[in-house]
């Protein structure tokens, strides 16, 4: 197991980054313009949302990052570039102001917008905006993780440093989401960056395989959006020999951006959209990890389970509905399900039935920041996790009003 030191600075952590963020005039009031850049050419690698109805953005910077080489990400927020006419030519446009002011070439930008879907992107207040973001490029990631925000109540960050190699290697991350949030690429965007020396094929790979453990693994309302994308920035700049596939060095590394990325699905859970508390799921005693990953998010995907979090109902009925229609078999007999927060923990069904169980310790248990439901199938080794949040009225009058 990797010794894992959780640090500051995010995307600024590791050497040889910097951002910026600031109001450039898509949103009224709030920033909307962030720039992370990277001081050395580094490696890359991006997953994308699975909607077949894909953003403008996502297909530029698929495009721009076909060589596995990346310098830096340029993101708005108030406005999702999507489905419109002259999307394609916009996201090209906010690739081609970004290299001028660095002088880079647009190819070596990634790209990403958030926000209403279906209404055209303004390259103006991009452009009259991009020398000044440009000047303010520091070794401060605060300005950048506001500027990607929508509804987002606050701010995502996380960073961490690992040994490898004898060398100090460092992995930031942020990201934004609150809404339109569902497993196989949640609603969000992430920008992750460190100063390993990994090669872009194993870099795709791990990240790949890591999105199944954490940002996979996250839902707030059941919508998957066109925009959604996490992006990997590698520069080498710690000064590590290359990572190795299949060496203690790759496990490391794995291990790091697990780090990273379950801290930052957490964090969007945790600012769902109206929520009042985050739901974590446990799954245990699966007898494959694809079972377990299944279960997991159906029980937190399950709107009859996020409104009764909210009401702080112990309806372990519900909570086996969604696993049962997981589309996964398991022994229903040898299950097991408990609610647990700092308040306490209470076993609400036994063997696929129900237990008595003192409904004012599941209250009080249930009345807490982040809920825990432990659903353990007792017949294997495998386990997975997946974040949510409690389905409030406020998720109905947030959304029920976006565009205005």
């Amino acid at each position: 197991m990797a010794k894992i030191k959780e640090v500051s600075g995010s995307i600024c952590a590791p050497a040889g980054f910097k951002a910026a963020g600031m109001h450039c005039g898509i949103k009224k009031e709030k920033k909307d313009l962030a720039l992370i850049v990277s001081e050395a050419p580094a490696s890359a690698a991006a997953v994308y949302t699975t909607n077949v109805v894909k953003a403008a953005p996502i297909t530029v910077t698929m495009e721009h990052l076909a060589d596995g080489k990346a310098r830096g990400i340029i993101a708005n927020s108030g406005n999702a570039n999507a489905c419109v006419v002259g999307g394609q030519e916009a996201a090209e446009k906010m690739c081609e102001l970004a290299a001028a002011q660095l002088g880079l070439l647009a190819e070596d930008f990634a790209v990403a917008s958030t926000g209403v879907i279906g209404q055209s992107l303004d390259i103006g207040p991009i452009a009259s905006s991009i020398g000044e973001l440009a000047g303010m490029l520091s070794h401060s990631a605060q300005s950048a993780a506001e500027a990607i925000m929508t509804t987002d109540t606050f701010d995502k960050q996380a960073a961490c440093e690992i040994e490898i190699g004898a060398k100090t290697v460092r992995i930031g991350g942020i990201a934004k989401g609150s809404g339109m949030i569902h497993p196989n690429m949640a609603t969000m965007l992430a920008f992750i960056t460190t100063d390993a020396n990994i090669g872009p094929e194993l870099l795709s790979e791990i990240l790949s395989q890591d999105a199944q453990d954490s940002f996979n693994m996250l839902s707030v309302d059941g919508d998957t959006s066109t925009n959604d994308m996490c992006a990997v920035l590698a520069n080498g700049m710690a000064g590590n020999d290359p990572i190795q596939k299949g060496s203690a060095e790759e496990e490391a590394f794995r291990q790091g951006l697990g780090f990273v990325t379950k801290k930052l699905a957490r964090l969007i859970a945790e600012d769902g959209e109206g929520a009042t508390k985050l739901l974590t799921v446990k799954v245990t005693g699966a007898e494959s990890k694809e079972q377990a990953r299944a279960i997991a998010k159906s029980i937190v995907s399950s709107s009859l389970v996020k409104t009764a979090m909210f009401g702080n109902d112990a309806n372990w009925g519900r909570i086996l509905c969604a696993a049962g229609y997981a589309g996964v078999s398991f022994p229903v007999d040898r299950t097991k399900i408990s609610i647990s927060s700092e308040h306490g923990s209470v076993v609400v069904a036994q063997n696929g039935m129900q237990v008595l169980f003192d409904e004012a310790e599941a209250l009080k248990a249930l009345q807490a920041k982040e809920v825990i439901v432990d659903f353990s199938l007792g017949s294997g080794q495998e386990s997975a996790e997946a974040w949510g949040c409690d389905l409030s009225y406020d998720y109905v009058k947030i959304n029920g009003s976006y565009r205005t």
